[in-house]
């Protein structure tokens, strides 16, 4: 399976939020608006965080665990 398709997905969806949104995989940090940044982490059967901070925080969680599911990686959201 090639996840380009939930890549590209999922950093479009990030973008339309002005929250910062990061991905944690393992001791690594990705800007998830950075397509080159997920392409080198999002890679087989790893668990992720992803944190969200920022104005619409709470929108920009509900959208990026849904894209996440939709594409069955498997992504904590971190709530601070």
């Amino acid at each position: 399976m090639s996840n380009n398709a939930a890549i590209v997905e999922i950093s479009q969806t990030a973008s339309q939020f002005r929250s910062s949104i990061v991905l944690q995989a393992e001791s690594k940090y990705i800007d998830v608006k950075s397509i080159l940044g997920l392409f080198t982490t999002l890679v087989g059967g790893h668990a992720y965080e992803l944190h969200v901070h920022g104005p619409d925080a709470e929108e920009a969680k509900a959208a990026m665990a849904a894209v996440f599911a939709k594409h069955n990686l498997n992504v904590s959201v971190i709530t601070e």
